[in-house]
């Protein structure tokens, strides 16, 4: 049991409150050096418990303040901050302790500045939460921050499901791990001749053994039509060593995975009154949705939302993601929840594409490029764009031609990022235009490569003494 803090542990807190922010008083020093373009700037050192919050020197008696984090004192920092004349603020992205703060000043009206921790951390002399905010409200002054994109409130409300969503989805998975060690503890190898334990034959068996069927025959007339395993290969499986203990487990792993089942659907339904709700950027009355093309990937998600997501998606952004090969609505509804159909934040394709991390991060020294290898990131739709160019790899189309060139001279993984790349400059284009998507653009550049590579063949034929002549179809 934990020991609750006694008295004197709660006056040294205190005790120690006052202290830092007497220390706060006491550290305030301006920081000279680059000529000030905004003066109306504050820094703000996010922690769990307490923020600093630093102003400009001229501003009040004591620019240094340190706040408790609760709700009434999120709001005196907006208070003063508006006392103090400041329209602009910059704060670092700790955890999740910056999002409260963050919603209270933006409806308050400050322009919200939000960096990422590697782009100050060299902060001079000793580090401590006053050197932080003061450091973080001087660059912000002479313009020296570079905000992080966050997109409209809308859209991360639909972004806080999706992501939610998907923490489900893995503990929903790990139940199925539990269900396929029970049975494999059993001896029971029905996950080896069935694609899915979760699917429509291996719950029917689960349930039916769990309700204490132990004829092989029986169990393994429940197969499915669809299952390429034969009856006999699915008797053979069945056969097992059946424990209390470990149907117990299958038993509590299958109820886990079935609740979890129910919350993922339950939340769907408030995710597509979420996305309900998001104004419509195309009306499709008029543009009505266009018919789905053949993609290299035919089948719809097993995880995938259960509503229609493709017309909500071509509703909010405007036009068909879908339409790329290898792009499906799960990962046009990523498009949605983490960008928004508003691009303007990212002015070019090259912007748009280095927030994702696909392009060259080209180091150069001396004129001499070191090194041009992507940056690392978990930048969550660059991972979904990465798993669909993943899927090119049999596409027969324009991009699955390029995906395929790529990999025969880098390597899967270059051509992965490569693919991928180009699919974020489309699909920028497509959103930012409000065109749909057009083959015979990357048809073009793949006849361009093609010429390229005759007139690199002849050449070095000519060099032996050799002449290539065409086959006649």
């Amino acid at each position: 049991m934990k020991k609750q803090p006694g008295p004197a542990a709660s006056r040294r807190r205190a005790t120690g409150h006052a202290e830092r922010r007497k220390r706060a008083k006491k550290d305030e020093r301006p920081i000279l050096g680059l000529p000030v373009l905004c003066a109306d700037t504050a820094g703000i050192d996010i922690g769990a418990t307490e923020i600093y919050v630093a102003v400009p020197a001229d501003r009040d008696e004591e620019p240094v303040r340190c706040f408790d984090s609760f709700t009434e004192d999120l709001h005196k920092i907006a208070e003063w901050l508006r006392q103090c004349g400041v329209e602009k603020v910059a704060m670092e992205s700790t955890g999740v302790y910056w999002i409260p703060l963050w919603q209270i000043l933006a409806d308050a009206g400050f322009e919200m500045c939000l960096v990422n921790a590697r782009y100050f951390k060299n902060v001079p002399g000793k580090k401590t939460d006053v050197e932080d905010c003061q450091w973080l409200q001087f660059l912000h002054s002479v313009g020296l921050l570079r905000g992080s994109y966050r997109p409209a409130q809308a859209i991360c409300g639909v972004r806080t499901l999706l992501r939610y969503r998907t923490e489900l989805i893995r503990f929903a998975a790990e139940h199925i791990q539990h269900m396929q060690k029970a049975l494999e503890q059993m001896n029971v190898k029905l996950s080896h001749v069935i694609s899915d334990l979760t699917g429509v034959t291996g719950l029917a068996i689960v349930d039916a053994i769990l309700n204490g069927e132990r004829d092989l025959r029986k169990l393994a007339g429940l197969r499915n039509a669809r299952v390429h395993a034969s009856e006999e290969t699915i008797m053979k499986s069945l056969e097992g060593d059946y424990r209390l203990e470990h149907l117990i487990t299958l038993q509590h792993s299958l109820d886990l995975y079935r609740h979890y089942q129910v919350k993922i659907g339950e939340l769907d339904k408030k995710m597509e009154a979420f996305m309900s709700n998001l104004p419509d950027r195309i009306d499709i009355g008029q543009c009505p949705l266009p018919a789905r093309r053949k993609k290299s990937r035919a089948h719809k998600q097993h995880n995938a939302p259960a509503f229609d997501l493709r017309t909500h998606c071509y509703r909010i952004l405007g036009v068909d993601l879908t339409a790329i090969h290898g792009v499906d609505e799960v990962t046009a509804h990523m498009v949605v929840t983490e960008v928004g159909p508003d691009f303007s934040a990212f002015p070019r394709e090259s912007a748009f594409c280095g927030w994702l991390r696909l392009c060259p991060n080209n180091r150069i020294t001396g004129g001499r490029i070191l090194s041009h290898r992507t940056q690392k990131g978990k930048n969550r739709l660059a991972q979904a764009l990465r798993n669909a160019a993943q899927t090119l790899h049999s596409s027969q189309s324009a991009l699955g031609d390029y995906y395929r060139r790529m990999r025969a001279k880098p390597g899967p993984a270059e051509a992965t990022t490569a693919a991928a790349h180009k699919m974020a400059r489309t699909i920028y284009h497509m959103i930012t235009t409000g065109q749909e998507f057009d083959e015979t653009r990357l048809e073009k550049q793949n006849e361009k490569q093609l010429k390229k590579r005759e007139f690199r063949i002849r050449r070095q034929a000519l060099e032996p003494g050799f002449q290539l002549t065409p086959v006649s179809s």
